[in-house]
C-alpha cells in the first residue's frame, strides 16, 4: 500500500498510562505499553505527528463506584456508561506512555473529556453527537493532510471512533493494528468490520505500507 508522506499524518490516540498496566486501578489494557515501538515506526511514514489525551476531572459524573459499577448506564447528553476514573491531569495515568515524544514535540495534541458532564471517545469532537470540534480535523485539512495513519488505545473504543470520525471528515484512514490494543479482544473483529464499512483501511503493521512521493495508490 503506497502512501505519500507529505500528505500523511500519524495519530497517537490516547496512548496514556491510564490505559496500561502501569495504572492497574484505572482502565488497564493488556499489553498496552507495547504499542510504543509501533507508534514510533508509523510516525516515520508521516510528515506530521498528532495525538490525543483523555483529560478527565476527578468530579466526573460518569465515574464508577461500588454503588454504580463500570459499564452501568449514566444519564446525561454527553455520557453513556460509567468507567473507572482514569487519566486525571496531574496523575501518572494522564501521562503519555514512556518512550513516546513529549507532548510539546507533537504537531497537535487534543485534550478531551475535560468537562465533568462529557465523556467523548473519538478525538475529533468533544461531544457524543459529533457537533463540537476539537480542532484536529481543521488542523489536518489546513496542513494539506489527506491520509491519517492511526494507532492507540483502545481499539474498540477511542481508536475506532477516532478513525470513523476522520473517515466521515473525508480523510483516507489507515489503522495500524500493531500499534493498537483492546480492552476486550472479543470485540476487535466487530470494530474492524465497522471501520472497514466506513472505508477505513486496516493493516497488521507498517510493513504493508510503502512511501511514494507522488502519492500514487
Amino acid at each position: 500500500m503506497n502512501i505519500n508522506k507529505a500528505t500523511t499524518a500519524s495519530f497517537d490516540v490516547d496512548a496514556q498510562n491510564g490505559f496500561t498496566p502501569v495504572c492497574p486501578d484505572e482502565l488497564p489494557v493488556e499489553d498496552g505499553c507495547a504499542i510504543v515501538p509501533a507508534l514510533n515506526v508509523q510516525s516515520k511514514y508521516a510528515s506530521l505527528r498528532v495525538g490525543s489525551k483523555d483529560a478527565h476531572p476527578a468530579n466526573a459524573i460518569w465515574a464508577a463506584s461500588d454503588e454504580n459499577p463500570s459499564f452501568s448506564a449514566v444519564e446525561g447528553d454527553n455520557v453513556d456508561i460509567r468507567w473507572n476514573m482514569h487519566c486525571v491531569p496531574g496523575t501518572k495515568g494522564f501521562e503519555l506512555i514512556d518512550g513516546l515524544p513529549r507532548v510539546t514535540d507533537y504537531d497537535f495534541m487534543v485534550f478531551k473529556g475535560v468537562e465533568p458532564t462529557m465523556h467523548p471517545y473519538g478525538a475529533c469532537y468533544h461531544d457524543l453527537k459529533d457537533k463540537m470540534s476539537t480542532g484536529i480535523i481543521e488542523f489536518l485539512k489546513a496542513k494539506g493532510i489527506e491520509t491519517v495513519l492511526c494507532g492507540g488505545l483502545a481499539t474498540e473504543y477511542c481508536l475506532k471512533l477516532t478513525a470513523l470520525q476522520l473517515a466521515d471528515a473525508g480523510f483516507k484512514v489507515i489503522v495500524n493494528l500493531s500499534a493498537c490494543r483492546a480492552i476486550n479482544n472479543d470485540d476487535v473483529e466487530q470494530a474492524i468490520l465497522e471501520m472497514k464499512a466506513k472505508g477505513v483501511l486496516v493493516v497488521s503493521d507498517c510493513s504493508e505500507l510503502s512511501l511514494n512521493d507522488k502519492g500514487e495508490e
